[in-house]
């Protein structure tokens, strides 16, 4: 069985569409404004830490967000990998890439050395469940110089330089692998007690792998400090940032679950900050404070096709025959997003204007009263009314349906295993590693690890590790979308609506990034 690892649905964007904005001194896009900056600042996050912060999970991307941890690489506004922890990369004959690293620190004071580099590494290979950035990569990595890391793959890896700027490959300093009871600020307050409020220890698991600290231990702006379980979490500025002093001294988040009262917060001064606005709270926000990114985000209709009423393609096809993603589109989320038209939204340049047809598919049979169950999460405040409409249109063509919702982290196990006939979920193409190739080989393939719809399917992964096999950039999109038109043709996903992302900010805040990936929403220039 696959093993289950946490995934936030994210974004992307590869041409940033709003004005106003310009590159920070990290090269990423903030929104525009002059402010003298200093004071903290108060931000409400969406989604609470999953797994007490470990960066080999959901909470990868939740402290790279927040301006904690870093890569070697990180990706730019067309999608590809530029210098982060490391200044500049070559690849070798084989599957070795030589990368050479800046002069930084970790938040402990130590040095960040290549030593430290392949020990990060080497830690993110062996961690269980494994980060989907390595998922069917094996992956090693040593110092060979006084700056120089090798880095290198069993097979040729022309994804490499994206796939290490995936936030679940964050360089840590050694000290963090060394987290024993007790030890390190997530998950404790400040006297040291565990408050994470689940049922283990932050301590060494059973089988012997430490967990993974990332208090004090990362590079990026903002030190992790404390937090309270998965409410509250304080963070301070890290002066010794390789890329200059952070405007804002430190962050005071909340986790706020609730869209709504995330929004109130906001709108009643409780908060400068409100990450994923939902639409239908954007109106009851005065206009100066919405941020509004066109994203890549693909928000799907996941058919089970190994067991139940759609392992037979014909049903499946009934299935995608009775979805009006229009209606979706300008009814649940109010023309903030655009109908599904595939895999990979019009924000990603090289997919804009391509629309899929895949040949081949076999004719509709009448549901004719088919049972079946529909499942999502709430976290997202818009997937159970585009559940509720579904379940509507589904009856309509004869299925019976029954609706299942659930918060995210009480789904995926569950969803992953094939204990629902369906799923309606948000998936970010490029989240993992900014590589679509994997985004498909990670979700459509028969050893994928995040399959929710259970594909295996012989075309699909011929059409994969052809577009795998092509290293330069137009080509591997050009096999990348034949390998989607593969997928497709199997119905076991219907893609639905292209999100764009709302986030609220007060009047007073500057330098928000803008990130059309969300992997980053605080950084140096973020101040009120």
């Amino acid at each position: 069985m696959h093993s289950v690892r946490r995934r936030w649905a994210a974004a992307l964007l590869l041409v940033p569409l709003l004005t106003g904005c310009f590159a920070a001194r990290d090269g990423s896009p903030y929104d525009a404004g002059a402010g003298a900056g200093g004071g903290r600042l108060r931000v409400a996050m969406a989604f609470p830490p999953a797994e007490r912060f470990s960066p080999y999970g959901a909470d990868a991307t939740l402290l790279s967000r927040l301006g904690v941890t870093e890569g070697l690489t990180r990706l730019d506004g067309n999608g590809g990998a530029v210098p982060a922890l490391a200044e500049s990369w070559t690849r070798e004959s084989g599957g070795g890439w030589v990368f050479t690293l800046r002069e930084a620190r970790f938040q402990d004071g130590t040095e960040v050395t290549p030593a430290a580099v392949a020990g990060a590494l080497t830690h993110a290979t062996h961690a269980d469940p494994s980060p989907a950035a390595l998922t069917g990569v094996r992956l090693t990595a040593e110092a060979v110089g006084e700056r120089r890391v090798r880095v290198t793959t069993a097979t040729a890896d022309s994804a490499l330089p994206l796939r290490l700027s995936s936030p679940s490959l964050a360089i840590l300093a050694p000290k963090a692998y060394r987290t024993t009871a007790g030890a390190g600020a997530a998950g404790t307050d400040e006297s040291g007690a565990d408050t994470s409020g689940t049922a283990e220890p932050r301590s060494d698991t059973a089988d012997g792998k430490a967990a993974v600290d990332p208090a004090g231990t990362a590079t990026g702006p903002f030190t992790l400090a404390r937090t309270s379980g998965a409410t509250r979490a304080t963070l301070h500025r890290f002066d010794d940032y390789w890329g200059g002093l952070a405007h804002a001294s430190g962050l005071d988040v909340r986790f706020i679950a609730d869209g709504t009262a995330r929004t109130n917060a906001l709108r009643s001064g409780e908060v400068d900050m409100a990450e994923a606005v939902p639409v239908s709270q954007a109106a009851t926000l005065d206009q100066p404070t919405v941020r509004e990114v066109p994203t890549a985000r693909t928000t799907a209709l996941f058919l089970n096709t190994r067991s139940g009423p759609f392992a037979d393609p014909a049903v499946r096809a009934a299935a995608r025959e009775a979805v009006d993603a229009s209606a979706l589109a300008e009814g649940v989320y109010e023309g903030h997003a655009d109908t599904g038209r595939g895999l990979f939204g019009p924000a990603l340049t090289w997919a804009a204007g391509e629309r899929p047809r895949p040949s081949g598919r076999p004719a509709a049979k009448r549901a004719a009263n088919t049972a079946l169950t529909l499942a999502t999460y709430d976290n997202r405040p818009e997937l159970p009314e585009v559940a509720q409409v579904l379940q509507q249109q589904l009856r309509k063509a004869g299925f019976s349906v029954k609706l299942e919702v659930r918060e995210y982290s009480r789904l995926e196990g569950d969803a992953l295993a094939g204990k629902f006939d369906a799923v309606v979920a948000a998936r970010n193409t490029m989240l993992d590693t900014g590589d679509p190739v994997s985004y498909l080989a990670d979700d459509f393939t028969c050893d994928g690890g995040y399959n929710l719809a259970r594909v295996c399917d012989k075309a699909v992964d011929r059409a994969v590790a052809e577009a795998g096999s092509r290293a330069d950039d137009a080509a591997r999109h050009r096999a990348a979308l034949a390998a989607q038109t593969a997928v497709l043709r199997t119905d076991g996903v219907v893609p639905l609506v292209h999100q764009r992302i709302i986030h609220g900010v007060g009047a007073s805040v500057r330098g928000v990034i803008l990130d059309p990936y969300e992997r980053t929403l605080v950084g140096t220039g973020t101040r009120r």
